[in-house]
């Protein structure tokens, strides 16, 4: 009787990458095929024939291209999961489905199935306790509610239209992105820049990065149209972009002036009595988001020293799927910090922008974090990440049961999850810390002497 198991090899292809080759043999591909045409017979409705008895050769004609499809997929997904799960492969991305179309199943011989994947890389953690971990004072520097009710009165400000801008002004319009073979990226209608300060070269238009924006957007009126060119950022989660020579058409439908909203506004909005009680609401949340601050860069120095201690090889160049899970777990940190939107969104086209190192330091960091949640066996339960989403809720304005709704419909709910999993593992590792408290002077000067 021949062998009717599946023949594997794992081939590796490059760092945090495998091939995995899949024999099937023809007794499994026969088996699998009767199973469908089985299937398929009972549910025909084909003229002159009782359902379920119609004869074989009449299925195999009008439905055999259907059963040789369930059969490709049921026969690819069943292998591919059994040689992960037998060779216990820590796979980060599953292929995709268009991956296995091109393989044709035929009866009486056998099934050839061969996909490359991304996985964990394998290295060994040091010593997770005993850490030396600065903890810096985190009262509030004077000045900062002062900054902060700046920031409000502009987010609850006014917008006033004018015929021209000024340097800091905004403009919206309609902005088409192409690259240098005249394919089409972008198309939004709507899009919003800002034209750069007195004194700032550098803008951002469609998330990317441009060192002379303000020499290449100058300032047009309503119903010009301005060309921007700018290289691709090499970090950009769209491959189709990396280094390519892009075009930017941007058409001005309207200027306006952000115009900061009066204390006496902000006051009645957020329904309190004066502007002492105001500055109590900021001063309060202010503290909390040190703390957060606070226990953030605590965080951090765990994570360099896990970096430094772990030596392993990452892909020479990030993957899409890399390049966006690294921006949205920075994101995501950053929005935990409670940095206002447009200051993440800013931050995040100069991380598209950053260099190859800072990006492999990132990716490098998920992989270790990763690890040690592993090792220490972190939990994620369902009311951690409420709680996340309700914070972030707040800082943002808006319903948790909103938030979640955008988090699930973007996909970015997975990130949030990865988040507070690390959190869990960086703090782990924190209670077994030798910490020391030092201002914030002290702090910085210590840092920097470090790096």
């Amino acid at each position: 009787m021949a062998d009717s198991k599946n023949t594997v090899k794992i081939d590796e292809v490059g760092p945090c990458r495998k091939r995995i080759s899949i024999d099937i043999p023809a007794s499994t591909v026969d088996e699998t095929i009767g199973a469908s045409y089985d299937a398929v017979s009972h549910e025909a409705a084909i003229p002159g024939f009782r359902k379920g008895h119609a004869p074989r050769r009449l299925i195999e004609k009008r439905y055999g291209a259907y059963v040789r499809d369930e059969a490709r997929q049921r026969l690819v997904s069943a292998a591919y999961q059994e040689a992960v799960e037998s060779n216990e492969l820590k796979v980060l991305s599953q292929p995709t489905s268009e991956i296995f179309d091109e393989i044709e199943v035929e009866a009486g011989k056998p099934l050839h199935v061969e996909v490359e994947v991304e996985v964990m890389p394998e290295f060994d953690l040091p010593e997770l306790k005993g850490m030396k971990i600065l903890k810096p004072d985190a009262t509030l520097p004077d000045g900062l509610v002062d900054q902060e009710i700046e920031k409000i009165g502009i987010n609850e400000g006014s917008l006033d239209e004018r015929d021209a801008p000024e340097p800091g002004d905004y403009l919206t319009g309609n902005a088409v992105m192409v690259d240098q073979d005249g394919t089409e990226h972008y198309n939004i209608q709507g899009a919003v820049v800002r034209v750069p300060e007195k004194g700032t070269d550098e803008g951002m238009i469609l998330g990317v990065i441009v060192p002379d924006f303000a020499k290449q957007i100058g300032l047009p009126k309503e119903g010009e149209s301005k060309t921007i060119k700018v290289k691709g950022p090499e970090q950009h989660e769209l491959e189709a972009l990396r280094g390519k020579d892009l075009t930017v058409t941007f058409e001005v439908v309207k200027v306006y002036r952000i115009v900061p909203a009066p204390m006496a506004d902000i006051v009645a909005k957020y329904g309190f009595t004066g502007e002492e009680q105001l500055r109590e609401m900021i001063t309060a949340q202010l503290g909390q988001r040190a703390e957060v601050q606070q226990k953030a860069v605590m965080r951090q120095q765990i994570g360099k020293q896990l970096a430094d201690a772990c030596d392993f090889e990452l892909p020479a160049g990030l993957t899409a799927n890399q390049a966006a899970r690294n921006l949205e777990r920075q994101r995501m940190e950053m929005l935990y910090r409670g940095m206002p939107q447009t200051e993440v969104e800013q931050k995040i086209a100069e991380l598209r922008s950053a260099s190859n190192e800072s990006a492999a330091a990132s990716l490098k960091q998920f992989f270790i974090l990763n690890k040690v949640a592993e090792q220490l066996d972190v939990k994620v339960e369902e009311p951690e990440i409420n709680a996340q989403i309700v914070r972030f809720a707040m800082e943002q304005g808006k319903r948790p049961e909103q938030l979640r709704d955008e988090l699930i419909k973007t996909g970015q709910i997975q990130t949030l999850f990865q988040q507070v999993r690390e959190h869990k593992a960086l703090d782990a590792v924190l209670k077994d810390a030798q910490i020391e408290e030092v201002s914030a002077d002290e702090f910085n000067k210590k840092m920097a002497a470090s790096k």
